[in-house]
């Protein structure tokens, strides 16, 4: 067998063991819940500014700051960097 058959055999032997309730060894990456207006505004952007940014239409942006909606997926993983440390994602992103 050769090596990237090996490897997905036993990431399918793992997803079967995970589905079956056998989380041992197992991690699971769960973003918490952002205060998108307050890491906006500590980063001290406008809105605008923090839309064009990070590639969020800025009635998005709003939907988030009001509550209407919440990020989800891609947004939120951008989101939890963004608050971690927003200056290396910046540096990332200007390169």
């Amino acid at each position: 067998m050769s090596k990237v058959f090996k490897s997905i055999n036993q990431g399918l032997k793992e997803a079967i063991e995970y589905s079956k309730g056998n989380q041992k060894g197992t991690k699971e990456f769960r973003p918490k819940h952002i205060d998108v207006k307050k890491l906006r505004r500590r980063i001290g952007m406008s809105q605008n500014e923090f839309a064009v940014s990070f590639g969020i239409s800025l009635g998005t942006l709003r939907h988030w700051e009001r509550g209407d909606r919440y990020p989800q997926g891609p947004a939120l993983v951008l989101l939890n960097l963004l608050s971690k440390d927003p200056n290396k994602v910046l540096e990332v992103l200007n390169k």
